[in-house]
């Protein structure tokens, strides 16, 4: 696994490491920038942020692997021999990022400044000779007993031991002997002695869908990116009975039968339903989820983490959605230098449904000037810095279309190709729309059941369909007139 571990900071270099070997030089890490330059896609030097840069997230140098991630400007670097598996690598470096960033709040060079200790101890616990061992944020909060710094934390903590010293004496040796009860315990994510007054779960299954419709209104590419998220506020060690409709069980069964119990990954996608050309890929369920009752009984059993944790996550692809918001853009031109366009969109879906934060980002030519608008509804903004103008959307009804005409004066006069170079970018869709999910999934039961305490408990399922990052629709050919 890792020998060294590495954050660095935008120009690749180092703010903090843990070597936990000792078989690598901790000298690789200054050719790491070189290496990323020869093995971009784009250019880059090294005055500009090497992040902006594409590279594929491994890179093998002189019998070294190099394994990093970018998560806000700071590279996450691990540093081994090249007799390694680099999955089991990124996916350490992927839970280290979480774990950082929920102590933090937010992950950045002046975070990692304030916090380096902090950041030490986590590195410790969490890996232990190039081995993982404890990525779980909920288990490491238990005996990693450091704040994140701040001044107000500061000043409260100073105050708070000063009335705790007695008490911490008292008992100290004892409690500093005995390891957190979540490394002891067969069920590890959740501790022991929780209790609430009111006894909540709610369920959330949100689907992110990314499309490419064309000029047409047809699709050409589509996938759903689906998450049941379980927000658990329950007392005791509740055991809970998930029940899904038999197309996402069906498939879930199907695709356990390649998982390993370590990763709780499907392997290879499933059909799951071949009249209507809909599958299911790369179900993944939490380390809570009983896979052996699910696969013999087709219930899907947990006792939960408390708090949020994402407990399935699966994509699905299909060839039969339809979309859900067409795009009529047409565009004129005026001698090169003023410029009309009209965009109608309307809600391809039942009248009974609604869209919310609904927002259309339509690319136009750098530089104009003196934007007018002509729309129904809505509110529209040009945004000079990003080439585009914004038609936002408290809600839409299902059915309803609305037409939005702008023009548009050129600073210069700009040439054919120049128009043609804007009308490449597609314009984006962004929503937001509860009730329903496209997949097709449907939850028919949530049991909560705690034998000890037998509490009356509140469960709650709420369905979200949202638009993914690429939710585009290409405008028609050039030259189209109003």
């Amino acid at each position: 696994m890792a020998s060294i571990v590495y954050l660095l900071d935008a120009k690749a270099r180092p703010l903090i490491h843990r070597d936990y070997k000792g078989d690598v030089p901790t000298s690789l890490v200054d050719s790491f920038p070189l290496l990323l330059i020869r093995n971009s896609s784009s250019s880059s030097n090294m005055t500009t942020n090497l992040s902006e840069s594409e590279c594929p997230p491994v890179i093998y140098h002189n019998g070294h692997s190099y394994s990093f991630l970018i998560h806000n400007d700071i590279y996450v670097l691990a540093i081994s021999k090249s007799d390694i598996n680099v999955f089991n690598v990124l996916v350490y470096l992927n839970s280290l990022v979480e774990v950082l960033t929920h102590h933090f709040k937010e992950l950045n060079e002046i975070s990692i400044k304030d916090n380096n200790s902090i950041i030490y101890e986590l590195l410790d616990e969490m890996m232990d000779f190039g081995i993982p061992q404890v990525t779980d944020d909920n288990i490491l909060k238990e005996y990693i007993t450091q704040q994140s710094f701040t001044f107000e934390k500061l000043m409260s903590s100073v105050s708070a031991s000063a009335t705790s010293t007695h008490k911490k004496i008292k008992q100290g040796k004892q409690d500093r002997r005995a390891p957190p009860t979540t490394l002891t315990n067969q069920i590890s994510w959740r501790p022991q002695g929780i209790m609430y007054k009111k006894n909540e779960a709610y369920l959330d299954v949100i689907e992110s869908i990314d499309m490419l419709i064309n000029s047409r209104g047809q699709i050409l590419t589509s996938e759903i990116y689906g998450n049941i998220r379980l927000k658990s506020y329950l007392s005791g060690m509740p055991e809970l009975q998930l029940g899904l409709n038999d197309k996402f069980i069906n498939s879930g069964l199907n695709s356990i039968r390649g998982l390993t119990a370590s990763s709780q990954t499907a392997a290879a996608p499933t059909t799951v339903d071949s009249k209507k050309s809909v599958e299911v890929e790369d179900v993944k369920f939490h380390q809570c989820v009983k896979l052996s009752k699910f696969e013999a009984d087709k219930v899907i059993s947990f006792v939960p983490p408390d708090g949020v944790c994402d407990l399935i996550t699966y994509r699905v692809h299909s060839d039969v959605l339809k979309p859900l918001f067409l795009i009529d853009y047409k565009f004129k031109n005026h001698s090169n230098t003023r410029l009309e366009i009209m965009v109608k969109i309307k809600a391809n879906f039942k009248n009974k449904v609604s869209a919310n934060k609904v927002e259309v980002q339509i690319p136009v030519p750098a530089d104009i000037d003196s934007p007018k608008f002509h729309y129904q509804k809505g509110k529209l903004k040009y945004m000079p810095s990003d080439n585009y103008i914004r038609w936002k959307f408290h809600k839409i009804e299902g059915g309803k279309e609305y037409v939005m005409v702008a023009e548009l004066m050129l600073l210069s006069i700009i040439n054919e190709q120049e128009l043609m170079n804007f009308r490449k970018v597609p314009i984006n869709v962004k929503f937001e729309m509860q009730g329903f999910v496209t997949s097709g999934l449907q939850v028919r039961y949530l049991k909560i059941n705690e034998p000890k305490l037998n509490y009356p408990s509140y469960p709650y399922v709420r369905y979200i369909t949202k638009s993914g990052d690429h939710y585009d629709i290409r405008s028609g050919r050039y030259g189209t007139g109003l």
